[in-house]
């Protein structure tokens, strides 16, 4: 079994992976929280412990790491014993931290794609780019490395192998829909690191239609759909990380991701982006000083992690699958609902934060029993869902199936699940934070 988890990066998502490691440290062993700014990563110990998230006592400490560096990520690895490395912090470091897992032999697991500090928008399948290039890599050290694992990606992707083993005999489509009906109040924010939000819609939308990738711009296709427990909600199709994955695992026709938008935002985003001001590249200024636009709003916009105390509202996250089953057609959804101030109250995030670092701990939970300890690189739909969502059920998360027949836990909805240890533990009682 492995133990000892060192988490990298201190913001809102690297804070629920804290707390959660905190509520399973038996299993999990000794805690470390690193990133370069200290009083950040104390500030998150302290969180753990005023909520009383450690399950049992045991080490929980901060330390100071840049973790580009990685013969220094490495050499924290070493001392600290860790058998785990979430990389919680930004998609800029995914490699950096990599590399270092691989140096020790620790698994690696992270939330988001890699992302190249000087490239908007890369030539997909983006996991190519940098990821699967270290496959071979990952295989000869017998590292485990589990790409991906917030909600979407993550989750969602767990959904379509789930929907594809169980549910279908042919899926013609799937389309994974992100809708936040929730408000937190301010005048204009984004609900996770604004620089790695706005680079996501600055450059072109790539979706997987027709068996080949295709290009528009950002709010030029819209679609409202009805959701459970949000009702209606308008979308826009967008290029997200899971699309470079499923396209190439699954064998699935079409596969599109869209995000819901308000119009204000939409508004705000349209005219930073005119003047300029979400440009990456950096500028020189009459003074002779340098700045790069995006950092500037990115130091001006409140902190994603300042949200959660008033936030209030659901997200409605999951996949919506068109195939065939038994010569029949079908379609359902499989999908999450997640409560914000149920979040602020259970760890003190918001659910933006919250569904994006449950998922990395089951992950956690799961190499360290060896379900998921493969030692090699993979996504999470080449790995077996229902392990996952099983945790996920008794971590907070729940999902659910949306269907002609009605709408139902995933329990009720498996087929067969009486011959499952997995769809078995679903049914268990448990204590679920939302519904």
């Amino acid at each position: 079994m492995k133990k000892n988890v060192l988490i990298i990066g201190a913001g809102g998502v690297a804070h629920v992976v804290a707390h959660k490691c905190a509520q399973h440290n038996a299993q999990l062993g000794d805690l470390h929280i690193a990133s370069r700014t200290v009083p950040k990563c104390r500030a998150v110990v302290e969180s753990v412990r005023a909520k009383g998230s450690l399950q049992q006592p045991g080490v929980l400490q901060a330390h100071a790491l840049d973790a580009r560096d990685v013969q220094a990520t490495a050499a924290l690895i070493r001392a600290t014993g860790a058998r785990i490395v979430i990389q919680a912090g930004s998609s800029f470091l995914n490699m950096a931290v990599l590399s270092a897992c691989i140096a020790t032999g620790a698994a690696y697991i992270d939330t988001a794609i890699h992302e190249d500090p000087d490239k908007v928008c890369e030539t997909p399948p983006w996991y190519a780019n940098h990821e699967w290039k270290r496959r071979e890599e990952c295989a000869a050290a017998g590292v485990t490395a589990v790409l991906g694992i917030g909600f979407d990606p993550g989750v969602v992707n767990a959904y379509a192998r789930l929907a594809r083993d169980l549910f279908f005999d042919r899926i013609e489509a799937i389309d994974i829909i992100d809708t936040n009906a929730g408000s937190h109040g301010r005048w204009f924010a984004t609900n996770f690191d604004p620089e790695i939000n706005f680079r996501e819609f600055t450059g072109t939308v790539w979706s997987w239609q027709n068996r080949q990738w295709t290009p528009n711009r950002m709010f030029e296709v819209r679609q409202d759909w009805n959701l459970p427990a949000v009702g209606t909600q308008t979308t826009y199709l967008t290029g997200h990380d899971e699309l470079h994955s499923l396209s190439s695992l699954l064998d699935v026709p079409d596969i599109r991701f869209w995000m819901g938008f308000s119009d204000h935002y939409i508004n705000v985003f349209t005219v930073l982006n005119k003047l300029g001001l979400l440009s990456e590249k950096p500028v020189r200024l009459q003074d002779g000083q340098t700045v790069v636009p995006l950092h500037v709003v990115k130091a001006l916009l409140p902190d994603p992690a300042s949200l959660a105390p008033t936030y209030q509202g659901l997200t409605c996250i999951g996949d919506k699958v068109r195939g065939t089953k038994d010569g029949q057609p079908r379609e359902l959804f499989i999908y999450n609902v997640c409560d914000h101030a149920a979040c602020y109250r259970e760890v003190g995030s918001q659910a933006i934060s919250y569904t994006a670092g449950v998922p990395a701990v089951a992950a956690a939970r799961l190499i360290a029993d060896g379900t998921w300890d493969v030692r090699r690189m993979a996504n999470v739909e080449e790995l077996p869902p229902l392990p996952l969502l099983t945790r996920m059920e008794a971590m907070g998360l729940a999902t659910r199936v949306h269907d002609a027949q009605g709408d139902r836990p995933l329990a009720e909805a498996l087929p067969h699940a009486e011959a499952s240890n997995d769809a078995g533990a679903l049914r268990a009682p448990r204590r679920v934070r939302v519904a």
